[in-house]
């Protein structure tokens, strides 16, 4: 089974001198619960950008241009445990868009402090990529979860 095609985009404001970035709690679905970056599946005939720009706005109401995006490299997550859960991620990162985000039925955005980013409600994997991500860095890592399909069994990076 091929892991499903998935794009995020991190958006990132400065407040008083203060780092932040948009997330959102997960209200449906996979990762219910959790906080998460924005963002989903491919659709057939989408690329990576095209889905993180449609995925943005469904879920937040923010509207971005090709432009707006910068690649911040890739995840591939591996579920042994359920490889139907397997993904490949492109990760994006935003400093310019239009409007406000808003919650949706899907995603309820807020703004996180990138210092002080909520590990303990993400997905544990989350600790080992997305602060270089925020920090403007790329990455091509492998992160296969545990049994449980909750906890990191390994992370790799692919870069040299």
């Amino acid at each position: 089974m091929a892991a499903a095609a998935v794009a995020l985009c991190f958006l990132l404001q400065e407040v008083d001198g203060v780092s932040q970035v948009l997330l959102g709690l997960k209200k449906t679905g996979f990762g219910r619960g959790k906080i998460v970056g924005i963002g989903g599946h491919v659709e057939v005939g989408e690329t990576e950008a095209e889905a993180v720009i449609r995925e943005v706005r469904e879920e937040t109401d923010v509207g971005l241009r090709h432009e707006d995006l910068r690649d911040a490299g890739v995840v591939r997550f591996v579920f042994p445990a359920k490889p139907e859960w397997d993904m490949d991620t492109r990760l994006f990162t935003a400093v310019r868009w239009e409007g406000e985000p808003t919650e949706s039925t899907e995603i309820a955005p807020a703004w996180f402090d990138t210092a002080a980013l909520p590990f303990d409600r993400m997905w544990q994997d989350a600790d080992h990529w997305l602060p270089v991500v925020l920090e403007g860095g790329s990455v091509n890592i492998v992160v296969t979860m545990d049994n449980d399909n909750e906890a990191v069994a390994s992370s790799e990076s692919l870069l040299p």
